[in-house]
């Protein structure tokens, strides 16, 4: 599969800075960002193409990603039809959500004449910014692939090769189906940890005291609350079932507690071992293939 001769990241934060620095020394790659500090930075990494012109960051790029809050996506991709793209481009992005972006980036791209063809890759952290990204980011990650615009191969195969080029294993799904699979397996996760945090961490002070299951289970509750609160909203539709479903069982929990059933309590938590358990046995298989 041909490689792309020149990839524009539109967008110097975590993803877009990690895809910029795991492409520097294979393919010709722009990374454009508005702040003058993000782009002092992204040179001094080593990334000559970084800039501020969004002209230059364009020019002669046959993949732009999009790698902006899923609410500037719009805007953007205008700016950069306006400043003009070359024949054969193809529009990506990375953002947690889907369906509304396929909504909104989908007819403007068909009325340009361009390929859209939606893209998330399932790596980051609670760090935010371009001082926060790395060369390895997407190592094992998956990459989760929409193609609402029937847009097809070549330009399909393209994009996967892309992704597998940097680490990521790719798998093709449906808008829909993407945002109802990631409401549970990311967006509720980040839920559970900001509720954790706000009722285990209240009074801060006792925080000192706890150990590392503290940290985990409240650490992405670090994030970055401007990109949570927005990626929640635009999937709230996905998100409100697997959310009653956490209050149902936390609901359970508490019911079990007062009576002080203990066989009830063991099942409860035996369930959710065994889930982690066949969980992380499908996870370990697939690093395995």
């Amino acid at each position: 599969m041909r490689k792309y001769s020149k990839v524009a990241v539109l967008g110097g934060g975590l993803l877009g800075g990690s895809v910029a620095l795991a492409l520097k020394d294979s393919v010709p790659c722009s990374l454009w960002a508005r702040r003058r500090e993000t782009v002092d930075l992204a040179r001094a990494a080593g990334i000559d193409g970084a800039t501020p012109d969004l002209a230059d960051a364009l020019a002669g790029a046959d993949l732009v990603l999009l790698s902006v809050p899923v609410g500037a996506m719009p805007g953007l991709l205008r700016q950069a039809l306006e400043v003009g793209l070359g024949e054969g481009v193809t529009i990506s992005d990375v953002g947690s959500v889907k369906s509304a972006v396929h909504a909104s980036l989908g007819p403007m791209a068909r009325e340009a004449g361009v390929d859209f063809i939606g893209g998330h890759p399932m790596a980051g952290s609670e760090q935010q910014g371009f001082a926060a990204a790395r060369a390895d980011l997407f190592e094992g990650s998956a990459c989760l692939l929409t193609d609402e615009e029937g847009v097809g191969d070549p330009a399909c195969g393209r994009l996967e090769a892309f992704w597998r080029s940097v680490g990521c294993r790719v798998h093709w799904i449906g808008a829909t189906e993407h945002d109802r699979l990631v409401a549970r397996i990311s967006h509720l996760p980040h839920v559970m940890a900001a509720a954790t945090a706000s009722v285990a961490m209240n009074p801060p002070e006792g925080a000192r005291f706890g150990g590392g299951g503290l940290r985990d289970t409240t650490r992405v509750a670090a994030g970055e609350v401007g990109m949570w609160s927005e990626i929640l909203m635009e999937n709230a539709g996905a998100l409100t079932e697997p959310l009653r479903e956490a209050r149902e069982s936390l609901s359970e929990m508490l019911a079990i507690i007062e009576r002080g059933d203990h066989e009830a309590l063991r099942r409860w938590l035996e369930l959710a071992r065994d889930r982690h358990a066949a969980a992380t046995a499908i996870r370990e298989d697939q690093r395995d293939e």
